[in-house]
Order: structure tokens, then C-alpha cells, then sequence
């Protein structure tokens, strides 16, 4: 099978770790967080359908359709099973797929994931007022807001790769990959997951509420929250040292 954009550092026998990237981002969004793992991790970031240099079809993007390629790519590096990292809505990838191949997940860290976007008062005006109406070519004004949503501190000239990421996208998947996270129902079905899992949250995250994260984490027998009260809600792009000490530390306990 033919793996998408990809990046991957770390020994080549060292314990597997998978970064999921969210709406609107590429395998880039983690590049100051996997600077800085530890090489006793071999992790892998790689791009999703429609984003960044990926191919873009004409179908496909609802969280079942992205869960369905996260097990891609496990199968085009010849992975069994890998700690699996969810940024923002690519935490849906994973929470579905940890629920549907429980045997194939060594660890979950939800980085400021929701559990579910249905309802979300956010994310609803969101597309009611902006992404409903997108045309092409995607405004820069749009993906400059929609990236400067998710912090609350300046992170330098990133940002510039941020919005570079973001314009990749064609309106259309945009739009169908919207409505596919709004239509996301699998938090019902969260207390199935069995791996160990740890969800980091910024309490400065203008998207996801505490509750919705204490809630989550209830659900999971053996989860826990850990709470960046100084972050929003990307908190892999404005303290990308911290996650990645966390994420270390956490799959040192899930095995690395």
C-alpha cells in the first residue's frame, strides 16, 4: 500500500508513536514537537486525504473514512500496533479507530481533542457563518483566522507554515470534512477503548471545554486529563517542549 506524506524520525527499532493531524493542517503541524521526542521513539506523522501535498478524491472524509487510513498507514510501515497521538479533530481518527482495533492501539494521547464536535456551539457558527460559503481559491484571510483560532500566544514564523498548510486544502474538502467531524458520533462509544490514554488540554482553548474533556476521560476506564492552564487549544504548536516531554514520559508507561 502507498503511504501518504509522511515523515518519521527516531531508531528504526524504537517504540512507535503516530501523529494525527487535525482540519485544515499536514504532517508539518507536528515538526517542533517531534524535534524535540527522544530518538527511543521511532514516530511518524503523515499527511491526510485532501490536506497538504496529499491526493485530494472526491469522497472520503468523514471520521470513519480518515479512521480507515490511519490503519493505512500502519499497514504501509508494516506496523502491528503503534501509540497513537491525536491533535484536534484528528483525535476523532483515532478515538474511532482505537474503538473499532483496540488490538492495534499501544497508547492514545488526545492533543486538544474533543471527544465530539456534534453540537459544539463553536464549531457550528464556524461553519454556518464561514466555511459553508467557501469558494476557490480559499481565502488567505480565512486560513490565517481559522489557524490563529487554535493559540493563544504568537509562535513565530510557524505560523506562516501554518496558514501555507492550510491554503492547500480546495474548498470542497473543506467543506465535506466539516460536516463529516460534526456528524461524529463515536464519543458514545468511547468507554470502549481499552488502551491506556492520556488527553492534554489548554485551558485557554476557545473550542473544547474542560467538561468535555473531564467527561471523556471518565468514560475510559484508567484515563487521564493533564491540563495546560497557560495553552490553548493547539497546544503542540505554542509548548511544543512540554508535550513532547509528556508524550515521552506516557509511552515510557505504555511500554517504550
Amino acid at each position: 500500500m502507498t503511504a501518504p506524506p509522511f515523515t518519521e524520525q527516531g531508531a528504526p527499532d524504537g517504540f512507535p508513536v503516530v501523529f494525527v493531524h487535525g482540519l485544515g493542517d499536514s504532517h508539518r503541524a507536528f515538526e517542533p514537537v517531534l524535534t524535540l521526542l527522544p530518538d527511543a521513539l521511532h514516530a511518524y506523522a503523515y499527511t491526510s486525504r485532501g490536506h497538504g501535498d496529499a491526493g485530494s478524491p472526491p469522497g472520503g472524509y468523514t471520521v470513519e473514512d480518515f479512521a480507515l487510513e490511519l490503519g493505512g498507514f500502519l499497514d504501509s510501515r508494516g506496523l502491528e500496533a503503534a501509540l497513537l497521538a491525536g491533535a484536534s479533530s484528528g483525535g476523532l481518527a483515532v478515538q474511532r479507530f482505537a474503538i473499532d482495533h483496540p488490538e492495534r492501539v499501544l497508547g492514545i494521547v488526545f492533543l486538544g481533542a474533543p471527544c465530539t464536535l456534534h453540537g459544539n456551539p463553536a464549531v457550528e457558527d464556524t461553519w454556518d457563518s464561514v466555511v459553508s460559503r467557501l469558494t476557490d481559491p480559499v481565502p488567505e484571510s480565512f486560513a490565517r483566522d481559522f489557524q490563529a483560532a487554535a493559540i493563544s500566544r504568537p509562535i513565530g514564523d510557524f505560523f506562516e507554515v501554518l496558514v501555507a498548510e492550510a491554503l492547500k486544502l480546495p474548498a470542497r474538502v473543506w467543506k465535506a470534512t466539516f460536516l463529516g467531524l460534526m456528524a461524529d458520533e463515536s464519543c458514545r462509544e468511547a468507554g470502549r477503548i481499552t488502551a491506556p490514554v492520556l488527553a492534554i488540554w489548554g485551558a485557554l482553548d476557545p473550542i473544547l471545554t474542560r467538561a468535555g474533556q473531564e467527561a471523556r476521560v471518565a468514560a475510559i476506564r484508567g484515563a487521564r486529563l493533564l491540563v495546560y492552564e497557560d495553552a490553548g487549544h493547539a497546544v503542540y504548536w505554542e509548548v511544543p517542549g512540554r508535550v513532547a516531554a509528556d508524550v515521552a514520559a506516557f509511552a515510557a508507561g505504555c511500554g517504550a
